[in-house]
């Protein structure tokens, strides 16, 4: 930088000559010009209005002029560099037009190109069978009841009047929390949660019980370890058998169409007594296919009945157990398998497809709402 001098002349200075500005304004300008994307101009912008540009340095001699040539001096550098401002600026709304037509172009839509299809997701049959079934006893005037997973061993057998020595209370049918002595267990049923209402609740009881039990089976086409149960439970006075078949028959209907029937075959729950095993006519030859070797239906093997679940009136002893008087009240339970409702209303013929978590199989069954 050049020292002060009070009898400078700032046109001896080069830097500051107007002839050298303006080569520097020109040299500017014509880099500005050549500037073909915003990235260059960029460049071009550090290289020439930038500490180390010419003109930034042409500004710093003119801290050495005396007072009285630094206006003059100041003048002409500020036109110099507003000149090459301006045309930066001419420059880059020029290239970002350029750059936003380009954009819109590569970016256009053609809303007449044939798109691909996104498929549609589905929700499990399993979920949405659930909230049918709830909503069939809703309708009539029941509550949707639930409990724990996780129960105790009363809940879960005691209080159901199975016997200690039962054999669905060994490691080899239950899977228990911790030794087989915790009295811990992953419930077998749905059942606990009806004995949770009986405690609860204020009679009469209306209840329908949808949801995950457990027992040690291997998973195989018609077998899983952990499946799903709903059960019904009805106590309040005068209650009888009609009153269950009755019911039995709507539930049926709902599920798979009107006029389809149950049957009931005489059989043994600890928890119920009378028994019995319910059979739900078969939904699809209702029953045309039995001693019909013309027209065999593979549904029910031409025996025109399907098994469905079990049921029975309350045994007096699980009422006396959850301090409901016998004398006074009655009531019926029933208990279906989700799994098997669910094959025999679609036609699934293994149970794994509904475990293994296939997009493809829960997909055809589509939202379900």
């Amino acid at each position: 930088m050049s020292a002060p001098n009070k009898s400078f002349d700032p046109v001896e200075v080069t830097t500051l000559s107007p002839e050298v500005l303006a080569g520097f304004v020109s040299e500017a300008i014509s880099a500005i010009s050549a500037a073909n994307s915003l990235d260059e101009l960029k460049e071009v912008r550090l290289a020439h209005t930038g500490d180390r540009s010419p003109l930034s340095l042409a500004n710093r001699e003119i801290g050495a002029l005396p007072p009285a040539a630094k206006a003059e001096a100041g003048k002409r550098m500020g036109e110099s560099r507003g000149a090459v401002n301006a045309a930066l600026a001419a420059r880059t709304q020029e290239l970002e037009t350029l750059r936003d037509a380009a954009l819109l172009i590569e970016e256009s839509v053609d809303v007449t190109t044939a798109t691909g299809v996104r498929a549609q997701g589905g929700r499990h049959p399993l979920t949405t069978i659930q909230e049918q079934i709830a909503d069939v006893f809703v309708a009539l005037g029941y509550q949707l009841a639930e409990g724990p997973e996780i129960e105790s061993e009363w809940l879960n057998f005691d209080a159901l009047n199975i016997a200690p020595d039962h054999p669905a209370r060994t490691m080899q049918d239950t899977f228990f929390i911790g030794s087989e002595d915790s009295g811990i267990v992953l419930r077998t049923h749905t059942s606990p949660v009806q004995i949770r209402s009986m405690l609860n609740r204020e009679l009469p009881i209306y209840v329908i019980c949808p949801g995950r039990v457990f027992r040690t089976d291997e998973l195989d086409s018609t077998h899983s370890p952990v499946f799903h149960q709903v059960e019904g439970l009805v106590i309040d006075k005068g209650i009888t058998m009609a009153d269950l078949k009755g019911t039995l028959d709507h539930f049926a209907q709902s599920m798979f169409g009107e006029g389809i029937v149950t049957r009931l075959r005489p059989s043994y729950f600890p928890f119920t007594e009378p028994s019995a095993e319910v059979d739900l006519q078969c939904f699809v030859c209702r029953g045309t296919s039995v001693d019909n070797p013309d027209a065999p239906c593979r549904t029910c093997r031409s025996e025109g009945w399907i098994e469905w679940g079990g049921c029975g009136m309350v045994n007096p002893k699980v009422l006396v157990a959850t301090g409901i008087d016998p004398e006074i009240y009655s009531g019926f339970a029933f208990g279906m398998g989700l799994e098997r409702t669910l094959m025999f209303r679609h036609g699934i013929t293994d149970m794994r497809d509904m475990v293994e978590g296939d997009v493809r199989f829960t997909r055809a069954f589509g939202l379900g709402v």
